[in-house]
């Protein structure tokens, strides 16, 4: 069974860096390398490589079908880039990423399937807030 599953609040430095929980590194191999995009309005999404195909091929998709949305992604992809965890797990995550998302000195990691999505703690708690009756309605078909 693959995916990223949990949430994990963790510190991030003063360089700027973040330590992927051990559960997200687990299953990857040594070197493994992800890319990180905002793919968001409110969080980053950091992609495994191996995943990061399917997204490129959906924009290339895109990008054929409808014209006029070359330039969003462009504005997408020059803003992404692909980071490889160090010895400790720590990925760098550039200036200009945390600020358009609001991450300053904690960043939430959650897994999300296929991907990990990270959010500052606050936004991420106002973004999910009231979804319990979304749960409910989607608990049916989802969980037999």
């Amino acid at each position: 069974m693959g995916g990223y599953l949990g949430s994990y609040l963790n510190q991030v430095d003063e360089k700027g860096r973040i330590t992927l929980p051990a559960a997200f590194r687990k299953g990857a191999e040594a070197g493994a390398s992800f890319v990180l995009i905002q793919a968001h309005p409110d969080a980053l999404t950091l992609y495994p490589n191996e995943n990061w195909g399917e997204v490129q091929q959906r924009m290339r998709d895109l990008a054929l079908r409808r014209p006029n949305k070359r330039h969003a992604l462009l504005s997408l992809t020059a803003n992404a880039q692909e980071v490889t965890p160090d010895k400790q797990g720590r990925i760098l995550i550039a200036e200009r990423l945390r600020s358009q998302v609001g991450i300053s000195t904690e960043a939430r990691l959650v897994g999300a399937l296929d991907k990990i999505e990270i959010w500052d703690p606050v936004r991420f708690e106002r973004a999910i807030e009231g979804t319990e009756g979304d749960i409910s309605s989607i608990a049916g078909s989802l969980f037999v």
